[in-house]
């Protein structure tokens, strides 16, 4: 089994910065990342399709499935956990053809989605689900982009510093998740004899 590298990465993210990028390998991102989830996704696709301009650039962005919790006085953003990133998957292709480099999430995602993101040169990582006021100290800046209305779901622009990552699945078909599952077998197997 490879070594696992850790790896300082800054946004915007160029398809030659995450191409080498392995399952399994620790990123601490740095820059800004857009939070989204399910209903904004849906409405970032209408005002595309609208021929509207959207409020940040999808070239080499990062789209976080993630919706914060309100911030307690004095801090700049409530726990902000990862959340199921298979609902996104129906709009993923959408973004990866606009520039999308890499969603942030938890859990394993369909099949098509590691085609995807060979196709595209893009990347999906984890970030540690149930940990979300622990990620929330990594957050130096958020500001609401839009669809305000949506609450929690609403177009988040938020500035991180050392964000902590794992690379789920690479641009070459890598799976942290099978990776798992096979080192897994090999142990069971192994302990039967």
């Amino acid at each position: 089994m490879e070594e696992r590298k850790e790896i300082i990465l800054k946004t915007p993210l160029s398809v030659e910065e995450v191409k080498p990028l392995r399952a399994g390998d620790k990123i601490y991102l740095n820059g800004v990342i857009y939070a989204a989830r399910d209903l904004t996704h849906q409405r970032l696709i209408e005002d595309l399709e609208a021929g509207k301009e959207l409020p940040f650039s999808l070239s080499g962005s990062v789209i976080y499935y993630a919706g914060p919790t309100p911030a307690r006085r004095g801090e700049i953003i409530g726990s902000i956990g990862p959340t199921t990133s298979s609902r996104m998957d129906k709009y993923l292709e959408y973004f990866l053809q606009r520039g999308l480099r890499a969603t942030i999430g938890k859990g394993e995602r369909k099949e098509e989605v590691k085609e995807l993101l060979e196709k595209y040169g893009a990347v999906y990582l984890l970030a540690c689900g149930g940990a979300g006021a622990y990620l929330s100290t990594f957050v130096v800046e958020k500001e609401i982009l839009a669809y305000q209305d949506l609450g929690a779901q609403a177009l988040l622009r938020l500035k991180v510093k050392q964000f902590p990552l794992v690379v789920a699945y690479d641009t070459q078909g890598g799976d942290i998740f099978e990776q798992g599952r096979i080192k897994y077998r090999d142990i069971a197997l192994y302990n039967k004899f």
